[in-house]
């Protein structure tokens, strides 16, 4: 149990879980577009990625074709 109060933990405790947060919020739109929007721009095999993400487009009820 701390008694005194420490400013700098409290900081980088907050910038932590900040960071932590933007992080798993880039990993989720980037999740969201490869899923729902990506045509093969990203994957240079052709429709390779667009294949793979095919029945997630679908369960999302996102148009795909």
């Amino acid at each position: 149990m701390d008694l005194a109060y420490t400013p700098n933990r409290h900081l980088t405790d907050t910038i932590g879980i900040t960071l932590a947060a933007v992080g798993a919020v880039l990993l989720a739109l980037l999740t969201l577009y490869l899923v729902g929007f990506d045509q093969g721009a990203i994957s240079r095999s052709g429709m390779y990625l667009h294949e793979l993400m095919h029945d997630g487009r679908h369960l999302m009820g996102l148009p795909c074709h």
